[in-house]
């Protein structure tokens, strides 16, 4: 596999992996709008009932059966704080 970014169409679907963070380990299906994936995701995600804003950066991609998956990491700095289970009432 090579390290380039392939080309995608607009259009084209690809299939995201979030890893860290209130998302780990789920998946969501997104749609190329330029050609290519996001450099990031922000993500409005429901943290004990509250919604929170929740970021992601690009990490690495893969292709299998013609399919694209790319995953992406939690960025805790630049996310909105989400508390910590041993912290909660």
């Amino acid at each position: 596999m090579s390290n380039e970014t392939p080309t995608i169409e607009h259009g084209d679907e690809y299939i995201v992996i979030y890893v860290g963070g209130p998302n780990d380990g789920q998946t969501d299906k997104r749609i190329s709008t330029d050609g290519t994936w996001d450099d990031e995701i922000t993500v409005l995600t429901a943290v004990d009932g509250k919604e929170t804003m929740i970021d992601y950066n690009f990490d690495s991609w893969r292709e299998r059966g013609g399919q694209y998956y790319v995953t992406y990491v939690y960025d805790k700095a630049d996310s909105e704080p989400v508390d910590d289970p041993v912290d909660r009432d």
